[in-house]
């Protein structure tokens, strides 16, 4: 359960042991579990327990309805993004979409002034992992439920990620669980380097755009994702293991700050993709 995403691909586990891996640790913490469709959401254990999560069919109505002024709003949105297609942007979203490690930790280098990784900051790239899991299995109360259609499929369209539509035509479109760990991880590594924190704000809202930028959303599944991202940041304020955790990043990214020494991926390029085409 502690195998990365990358690492998984590489041992060729497929996704029907990831599902067994996931239903293993929820039956010895003697809880139920979540039908999870994406398989970034079940690579490692996180810091809450299922019941512990905050609960979408609480927080969250059904997804905008047909003919209605919201699903309106998430076409007009959709049509917003149409020239972005093929363009620096498009492509960082693209990269957005990947949630293996260390890709993913390495989306918010630029934004947080250190690169993310396991040699420098080990402590926050590990944790940033575990939040993961936490964020993504947050939004599947409702992912269940409604099973949302994919705007790439109502519109017969290809996404960003061919490589991923295959899973995203079963998996419910709303919440965004991308766009809940993005906003969630914005939202906490603004808590480790408060100097940077919009910086870091601007990426995690950057990040859930790029969702409906690759035709893999809607932007009310972003919309609620980032409610789901930020239960899920207010109830791990009260874990003792995140919160330690937190600690200890504080202290590791001072230190990065202060040394400078590991290289930073191409932040003029990922800052020009986000200032327009």
């Amino acid at each position: 359960m502690s195998m990365t995403a990358s690492a998984v691909r590489a041992a060729g586990v497929s996704m029907v042991a990831l599902i067994a891996l996931c239903g293993q640790a929820f039956a010895q913490a003697g809880e139920a579990q979540p039908k999870v469709t994406d398989p970034h959401f079940k690579i490692a254990p996180g810091y809450l327990k299922p019941s512990e999560l905050p609960d979408s069919l609480v927080l969250l109505g059904p997804p905008p309805e047909k003919d209605s002024a919201a699903l309106a709003r998430d076409e007009e949105a959709r049509k917003a993004t149409l020239p972005l297609r093929n363009t620096s942007r498009w492509k960082l979203a693209s990269t957005d979409a990947d949630l293996a490690f260390p890709q993913a930790a390495d989306n918010f280098s630029c934004a947080m002034g250190v690169r993310i990784d396991q040699k420098q900051t080990p402590r926050l790239y590990a944790m940033t992992q575990k939040m993961l899991s936490d964020f993504g299995l947050s939004t599947y109360g409702v992912k269940n439920k409604y099973n949302r259609v994919r705007p790439f499929v109502v519109h017969n369209e290809s996404t960003c990620r061919a490589d991923q539509e295959t899973i995203l035509r079963t998996d419910g479109s709303y919440p965004s669980g991308h766009t809940a760990a993005g906003w969630g991880w914005a939202l906490v590594f603004a808590q480790i380097n408060p100097e940077r924190s919009n910086e870091l704000l601007k990426r995690g809202i950057e990040f859930g755009q790029s969702r409906v930028i690759c035709d893999a959303h809607w932007q009310s599944d972003v919309d609620a994702g980032r409610i789901m991202g930020a239960a899920t940041v207010a109830r791990l304020q009260t874990n003792a293991a995140f919160l330690a955790d937190l600690r200890a990043a504080k202290a590791e990214v001072k230190a990065a700050k202060a040394k400078r020494s590991n290289p930073m991926p191409d932040c003029a390029a990922e800052t020009a993709a986000l200032s327009g085409p």
